[in-house]
C-alpha cells in the first residue's frame, strides 16, 4: 500500500470533518466577508490554529481579488494550492547516511513504537540499523525497545535501568562506528516539561554525539501525538529550548480529526513533518509527502 492510500486512510476522520464543512461553504454564493469569516472558523475547528488560519484566508483573499474571483466554488482548488504552498515553504528533511536520529517526546505519544517502526522502515530500505536504549529512566523501557530490535532483527545497545543515558549513547556510537551502521536511532526518556533534570540530560546526550561522531548526519526528531492537536505546539516550543529540533514524527493520525495541526507546525515553527504514523501495524509509518497530505484533506 502506497503513501497516498495510507495517508488517505489515516486522514479519514480529519477529511470527514473538513470536507463536510467545506463542501457546504463552497456549494455556491458570492465571496464576501461572511465567506472568509466562515472559512476561518472551519480551519480553526480543524485545529489549524487561529493565526495560521488567518494567514491562509489572507492569502486566499489576495488571490481572489487579484484574479477577480467572485464565486465560492471557484476558490476550492485555490485553497488546496495555498495549503500545499504553505507546507512546501518548509525545507524538507532528507535523511543522509550515516545518520544519527535522536527521538524525543513526552510520555504516551508512542515514541518507543515509533522507533520500532522506523527501524523496520530503514531495514526494509536495505539500511543497517542499530538502536540505543537511552531511556534509562522508565522501568522496562529497555525491555520494550529490545522487543522491537528482535522483531526487526537489528542490533541494540543498552545498559541497566538507571544507568547514565549519555554513557549508553557513547557506547552506541562506538558500536555504530565499528560496525559501519547506516542508521543509529537513539531512544530517550519520555520527558515531561516539568522534569528539568531529564531535559538537561538531552543536552548531555547532544554533546556526546557532537564530540564522538561529528561526521554523522544528525536528526533530532520529536514525536507528537496528532490527537492532542494544538497542545502539541507547546511541546515543540519547550523541547527547542534544550535541543535543536529538525523535524517531526506525527503519530496516531488515523485516530483524530485534528490533522490540521500540521499547518500550524509548518507556519509557526518552520519544522517539517518527516514521518507520519498511518496505523498500528509494524509497517504503518511513511515518509511525509506534503502534496499528497493536502490532496487527501478534501
Amino acid at each position: 500500500m502506497g503513501f497516498f492510500k495510507k495517508i488517505g486512510d489515516a486522514l479519514k476522520r480529519t477529511k470527514e470533518a473538513f470536507s463536510r464543512k467545506l463542501d457546504s461553504l463552497f456549494s455556491g454564493g458570492e465571496i464576501n466577508d461572511d465567506f472568509y469569516e466562515e472559512l476561518t472558523d472551519i480551519l480553526v475547528s480543524s485545529d489549524v490554529g487561529y493565526t495560521t488560519s488567518e494567514e491562509i484566508v489572507d492569502r486566499l483573499r489576495i488571490y481572489a481579488r487579484k484574479n477577480k474571483i467572485r464565486k465560492a466554488e471557484e476558490v476550492k482548488k485555490v485553497l488546496k494550492t495555498i495549503l500545499a504552498e504553505m507546507m512546501e515553504e518548509v525545507e524538507p528533511v532528507k535523511i543522509e547516511y550515516p545518520a544519527i536520529i535522536t527521538v524525543v517526546g513526552v510520555n504516551g505519544v508512542g515514541k518507543t513504537t515509533t522507533i520500532g517502526k522506523l527501524a523496520g522502515y530503514f531495514k526494509d530500505n536495505k539500511k543497517d540499523v542499530t538502536l540505543v536504549a537511552g531511556d534509562t529512566f522508565r522501568a522496562a523501557a529497555s525491555d520494550q525497545l529490545t522487543e522491537w530490535a528482535n522483531r526487526n532483527k537489528v542490533r541494540i545497545v543498552k545498559h541497566s535501568e538507571g544507568a547514565d543515558a549519555a554513557a549508553v549513547v557513547f557506547d552506541g556510537i562506538q558500536s555504530a562506528k565499528a560496525k559501519k551502521t547506516d542508521v543509529l536511532i537513539i531512544d530517550t526518556a519520555g520527558r515531561l516539561q516539568t522534569k528539568t533534570n531529564l531535559m538537561e540530560e538531552l543536552k548531555k546526550i547532544d554533546k556526546v554525539i557532537t564530540r564522538e561522531y561529528p561526521e554523522a548526519n544528525r536528526y533530532n526528531l520529536i514525536v507528537l501525538d496528532a490527537t492532542t492537536g494544538q497542545n502539541a505546539l507547546s511541546q515543540i516550543e519547550h523541547f527547542n529550548e534544550y535541543i535543536k529540533l529538525d523535524g517531526i514524527v506525527l503519530t496516531k493520525l488515523d485516530g483524530t480529526a485534528k490533522g490540521g495541526v500540521v499547518f500550524s507546525i509548518a507556519q509557526d515553527y518552520n519544522l517539517p513533518v518527516v514521518f507520519v504514523g498511518t496505523g498500528e501495524a509494524l509497517g504503518d509509518i511513511e515518509p511525509f509527502d506534503a502534496k499528497e497530505f493536502v490532496d487527501n484533506l478534501y
